[in-house]
């Protein structure tokens, strides 16, 4: 066991995780020269066409320092805020980390939130300044930063470049030497934490775990703590470039678990595994429940296809723990599922994977976050989707969550930073220089607001230089009000949302003209309307299209082209009464995108 070591790498989203983790592998040999490719440990073609991680990925080398053979696993883990989740789990799972930060970027927000992660489980942390290869690379303005952070001596940061290979045999020698070995009982009950799960059609669910005391073996009886279920190991293993089956995994290794299990609820992620024979005392904790921040509605296209997707969704959520869903009806859209994300791009990517890996085709609804309502006859009420609100006469008061957020960027930008939080209700409460252009901005502002197009819009204000990271500090009261967007005097509920008061008149008018240029035309006119309550605060039209009825009608008298024309009006009437709106798809998602 003392040559085990478990670590993980964390770093700010683009700061060369990846392909830093491709040299450990090339260097350890772990991927023949044949098998190399860029971003070896991102399997999904997702994560290769974007270039991010979105799973983090656990793979063991062999490495052999001073003549002795140690083991080392490794787990990549995602950048980007929105994924966080799965970094808390990797960390769960490890002695020591590989804090990477860009030479030329310098530390970012999301560097700052990942290395709190990983000092409140004590984990050893490495600090290793990647991309010094760069003609952009502030090597020495960047230690300053690191040495800032940490508290670190300067000797201590290493330098690499994940894309040229130099510092990798360094960072090797370093990982044996400085994270400590694992420590725990091989002779205790078998104590193991499954930090991830994926479906696999012909084997069944395949757990992974990384063991804190005892041993697993081959065709053992094995147990869920928390779900109380008992399966047999049929097949136990350790994670190489492919799974390799093993007669028995031993204390503080990281490996899989095959056994038979079909249904994706009886595996959590988080849960604690042991044996039948001699199970463990009690479960390990420190590991955090997952808080979703942006709720939307996932519908079928075809509603028949509803039973599909459930299958799709519990399937995707045994790979994706972030996900939680529950079913829900909307009179637009039929029957679909009301779904909990980290944020808009998980969000995006959860959509994307279910029409790439299900072929399923979905309609999102408008992303909201979770109010909670006071009624005055002093029930609590939490509104996750806006149908939910109880009546504005009997509501005392609605509470929205607040987020304290950190954003990182370049001083010649604070003037637009600042304006846009303030235009989305936000609160500075601090300002801080890292270094002479570099500015740490800290505000407190209302989730619901973020949710939209703030980020994209911080992006491009900031020429890509902003970074930002957010964590929730409560609920705060607010004047909210529901907007409801009506077609034909009918509200559409999928596109209704909860609204501070200020922004609502500018809001729906925007929507209605929006929606305007999306919704084709028909044979009738359809008014488009923003209300709140009974009150119509904004309206436009989509006109008729005109059919020319009199065109055969040349000469002769007025009375007959008045007839034809009386008979188009009676006919347009009845249609308009029956007339159904079909509403596209880009829609609904035009409602984010807004400011465009």
């Amino acid at each position: 066991m003392k040559n085990i070591r478990n670590f993980c790498i964390i770093a700010h989203i683009d700061h060369g995780k990846s392909t830093l983790a491709d040299r450990l592998l090339e260097y350890t040999n772990t991927v023949s020269k044949r098998d190399m490719q860029n971003q070896v440990l991102d399997d999904m073609d997702l994560e290769k066409e974007r270039g991010i991680t979105i799973k983090s990925h656990a793979i063991q080398m062999d490495y052999v320092y001073k003549g002795e053979k140690y083991i080392l696993n490794l787990i990549d883990t995602p950048g980007h805020v929105d994924f966080s989740y799965e970094v808390s789990r990797s960390i769960a799972a490890c002695e020591g980390a590989l804090l990477i930060v860009d030479a030329a970027q310098g530390i970012q927000a999301q560097t700052i939130s990942n290395l709190y992660l990983a000092l409140e489980h004590n984990l050893k942390i490495i600090p290793i300044l990647n991309k010094i290869d760069l003609p952009s690379a502030e090597p020495e303005i960047v230690k300053d930063q690191i040495v800032d952070l940490l508290g670190c001596e300067r000797e201590e940061i290493m330098l690499a470049s994940g894309k040229t290979g130099l510092g990798v045999h360094e960072i090797l020698e370093e990982i044996v030497n400085r994270i400590p070995p694992p420590n725990g009982e091989e002779q205790a009950p078998l104590q193991a934490l499954i930090f991830d799960s994926v479906f696999n059609s012909f084997r069944g669910i395949i757990a992974y775990f990384r063991i804190y005391n005892g041993s697993i073996k081959k065709g053992e009886k094995v147990k869920f703590v928390n779900t109380g279920m008992e399966y047999n190991a049929d097949e136990v293993g350790v994670l190489r470039l492919k799974p390799e089956p093993r007669d028995i995994v031993k204390t503080g290794d990281v490996g899989y678990i095959i056994s038979g299990i079909k249904e994706a609820k009886e595996v959590k992620v988080g849960d604690t595994l042991t044996t039948v024979a001699n199970p463990c005392i009690e479960s390990i904790h420190g590991f955090e429940e997952v808080k979703p921040m942006v709720f939307a509605g996932i519908y079928p296209v075809d509603t028949e296809d509803f039973e599909e997707l459930r299958y799709s969704m519990e399937k995707l959520q045994l790979n994706d723990a972030s996900l939680t869903w529950e079913p829900e009806s909307s009179l637009a859209l039929g029957f679909g599922f009301r779904c909990g994300f980290l944020g808009m791009l998980h969000m995006e990517i959860v959509q994307e994977r279910l029409e790439r890996e299900f072929k399923m085709t979905v309609i999102t609804t408008v992303p909201n976050v979770s109010y909670t309502a006071f009624k005055t006859d002093g029930e609590v009420v939490k509104v996750n989707n806006p149908s939910d609100l109880p009546d504005p006469a009997k509501i005392n008061y609605i509470e929205e969550p607040y987020i304290k957020s950190n954003i990182i960027t370049k001083s010649e930008f604070i003037g637009p930073v600042m304006s846009l939080c303030i235009e989305k209700r936000g609160v500075i409460v601090n300002q801080n220089y890292l270094t002479a252009d570099r500015v740490e901005l800290v505000f407190e502002m209302p989730l619901g607001e973020v949710v939209f197009d703030f980020f994209d819009r911080l992006k491009s204000i900031s020429k890509g230089y902003a970074s930002f990271d957010y964590h929730p500090i409560g609920m705060r009261e607010s004047d909210l009000v529901k907007l409801d967007i009506l077609l034909k005097g009918e509200p559409v509920d999928a596109l209704s949302c909860l609204i501070h008061r200020s922004n609502s008149y500018h809001f729906g008018k925007k929507i209605c003209e929006k929606l305007k240029e999306l919704i084709p035309k028909q044979q009738f006119e359809i008014p488009i309307q923003a209300a709140i309550g009974a009150k119509i605060i904004s309206r436009e039209t989509i006109s008729a299209m005109r059919k020319d009825v009199t065109a055969k009608c040349y000469g002769g008298d007025i009375s007959r082209k008045r007839k034809l024309l009386e008979k188009q009006k009676e006919g347009k009437k009845r249609m308009k009464a029956v007339g159904n709106v079909e509403i596209p798809q880009s829609a609904f998602m035009a409602v984010l995108k807004l400011n465009d």
